[in-house]
């Protein structure tokens, strides 16, 4: 049986500065570059919603008022969506803590995902973890054959969450930027400003004998953190976004 997910709260981390694509993209922040006749993070939330997921939150920084304005003027049908704008750079677990206080909501879990990343696959066998007690967490691992720009994922026989290794060539498992984490971690969190998934949050969790699956996948998957991805991305959503993987709700 699927897990349900009425009280799986989406937060999409777009608080970057996107300094490797600022002169491609001066004036926007980088989830707003316009791919197939939409901002990027608007067909993350598309493809999110087809997930059967209902509630986001965008965590924004740099710019983060021109996200606000577009979700004002562009609402998604049965969707509810609300900006957070941090007042200090407070990195991407900082900007995650800031956004969740301020929402007031207290779900079973977060989906948290990258505002300038996207990748096709099914979430439902991420979400079913969520009904064993012992699971704590949950990241989104892609098999990639060249691991080289990411960093790579370490994890057990139990496919349970080691470490982050440092970016490595050849084949690997990388840190795909998706995380499922019960409410009840956030209390586990350090304390410090700013504050980094990958460099903070993960390693004290795992000093903490907190328990972290890795779920591993093969799937179409693009960030468009540098001029070279970004050319990529009209592409990547044209070609994706009316694959069989997605509904074709997904597009107008």
């Amino acid at each position: 049986m699927n897990y349900q997910t009425p009280d799986i709260v989406a937060v999409i981390l777009a608080g970057g500065f996107g300094t490797r694509v600022r002169h491609i993209l001066p004036n926007i922040p980088k989830p707003m570059a316009q791919v197939a006749d939409k901002p990027f993070i608007d067909w993350i939330i598309r493809y999110l919603a087809q997930q059967k997921l209902e509630n986001f939150i965008v965590s924004t920084g740099y710019l983060g008022e021109i996200i606000e304005d577009y979700f004002e003027q562009n609402s998604l049908l049965n969707t509810q969506i609300k900006c957070y704008q941090e007042k200090e750079v407070l990195g991407t677990g900082g900007g995650f803590v800031y956004a969740v206080n301020q929402s007031q909501k207290y779900p079973l879990a977060w989906l948290v995902t990258n505002g300038d990343s996207l990748i096709f696959t099914d979430l439902q066998p991420l979400f079913n973890y969520l009904k064993d007690d012992t699971v704590e967490g949950v990241i989104l691992g892609l098999a990639s054959d060249d691991a080289s720009r990411y960093g790579s994922l370490t994890y057990d026989s139990d496919y349970n969450l080691v470490e982050f290794a440092e970016k490595k060539v050849g084949a690997g498992v990388i840190n795909a930027g998706v995380y499922l984490l019960k409410n009840t971690l956030l209390k586990k969190f350090p304390q410090q400003k700013p504050l980094s998934f990958e460099n903070d949050i993960f390693p004290q969790l795992l000093a903490q004998k907190c328990l972290i699956k890795v779920h591993i996948v093969s799937a179409p998957f693009l960030d468009i953190g540098t001029p070279e991805s970004l050319a990529k991305a009209e592409i990547f959503i044209r070609a994706n976004s009316t694959d069989k993987r997605v509904n074709s709700k997904i597009c107008d």
